[in-house]
């Protein structure tokens, strides 16, 4: 599904904003901004619920504790007034469905950003070296990789996946190809022939696990020479990895610290991914009553989410986008902080914000009339 998004949605947006304006960096950007726009009413939904429910869970456990006590001999009655606090309030895993929805998209476009032709792309052939009167009795189960679309030029992406017709079980001593192909079975090398620049995207071959026990060539030709678990990759270059934008370098480029130097463009993007998550945290708090804990969490997580990154493999395109995202997510979150509240919650608001700028204040209202102030007055 996600190849499926990136294959036939997401290419294409950027193939659209590429023949506009000839710059990657510039279709990364321009792509981010399209999915976002789209996810738009999908995210809303996530932050509104997400700042609902942060006014109304404190209510929400002492209600349920109540009713649970109140009506813990008559299940019924238990589960209607659960029912009914849920309708007031609106459930704590609504704002879980729009996320879900979502993911499938967010997923597609993070794979398209980490592969052509914004970085090269790697084939993974995982193999299993038999003694060979061993692998006689296997069964050959072909093997296919999964599929990527690599840029050849500008506008002409192909389909490749990397296959095993005998599979990925060998005999010692045994050769097997290893085939770059498109879906339809045809040879990547051939179509590469009718490119000009075809050969810029020979695949490189190399063992990355198990050296000893097989051997790859340059045309991807396996040879088994003892037995055990080997891996080969073959990585094809991809079109924009070297290409820079603005103060990046090469967004293909990854790592922070790479061979002894640092890489200032990607600690720079980094950095303002970090400031960004920061502002976003700091404006979905904005109005609502301080929690030191949450408060605290608030300000560790981005430093932790950051340093992470600084030594996760993420190329810069990838990076540049996780910074168009969060200035748009932190948009969008100061424009929906900005919404009125429903009266019940607004309410209790009030109340939160009058309890910790005047605790005895907050509490006498509350002792005084024996309710909450969203409740509705006894009929006794």
């Amino acid at each position: 599904m996600i190849g499926y998004i990136s294959d036939k949605l997401l290419i294409p947006i950027l193939d659209f904003f590429y023949g506009l304006v000839p710059s990657y960096g510039l279709a990364i950007v321009a792509l981010t901004i399209v999915i976002r726009l789209a996810l738009f009413p999908l995210s809303a939904g996530s932050i509104r619920s997400a700042r609902r429910m942060r006014i109304a869970q404190p209510v929400m456990q002492k209600r349920q504790a109540e009713i649970k006590s109140r009506y813990a001999n008559n299940p019924q009655k238990q589960q209607e007034e659960l029912g009914n606090l849920m309708k007031e309030f609106g459930s704590p895993l609504a704002g879980c469905l729009p996320l879900l929805v979502q993911m499938p998209i967010l997923f597609a476009l993070f794979a398209t950003l980490r592969g052509s032709p914004f970085a090269d792309v790697p084939y993974l052939v995982n193999l299993k070296v038999l003694p060979a009167e061993q692998v006689a009795t296997v069964e050959p189960k072909p093997f296919s990789s999964p599929r990527h679309s690599i840029f050849v030029t500008e506008t002409d992406h192909i389909p490749v996946i990397a296959s095993l017709p005998g599979g990925t079980k060998i005999g010692v001593g045994d050769s097997t190809q290893i085939k770059l192909q498109t879906t339809n079975g045809e040879s990547f090398n051939e179509l590469l022939s009718h490119y000009e620049d075809g050969k810029n995207f020979t695949p490189k071959w190399k063992v990355t696990k198990g050296e000893g026990l097989v051997s790859i060539s340059s045309d991807g030709i396996v040879t088994a020479i003892s037995q055990g678990d080997a891996t080969v990759e073959g990585k094809i270059p991809g079109l924009a990895a070297k290409s820079g934008f603005l103060f990046i370098k090469a967004l293909g480029q990854v790592g922070f610290y790479v061979d002894g130097s640092i890489n200032w463009d990607i600690a720079i993007l980094v950095g303002t991914f970090g400031v960004t998550l920061l502002l976003s945290q700091f404006l979905s708090g904005k109005g609502m009553p301080v929690n030191p804990q949450q408060s605290t969490a608030n300000k560790i997580t981005p430093i932790m989410i950051t340093g992470m990154f600084l030594f996760f493999p993420l190329p810069a395109g990838v990076l540049l986008y996780m910074v168009i995202a969060n200035i748009f997510q932190a948009l969008q979150t100061f424009l929906l902080s900005r919404e009125a509240l429903p009266d019940n919650l607004q309410a209790i608001l009030n109340d939160q914000l009058a309890n910790q700028s005047d605790p005895k204040l907050a509490t006498s209202s509350i002792e005084s009339s024996g309710r909450l102030p969203f409740e509705p007055k006894s009929s006794k």
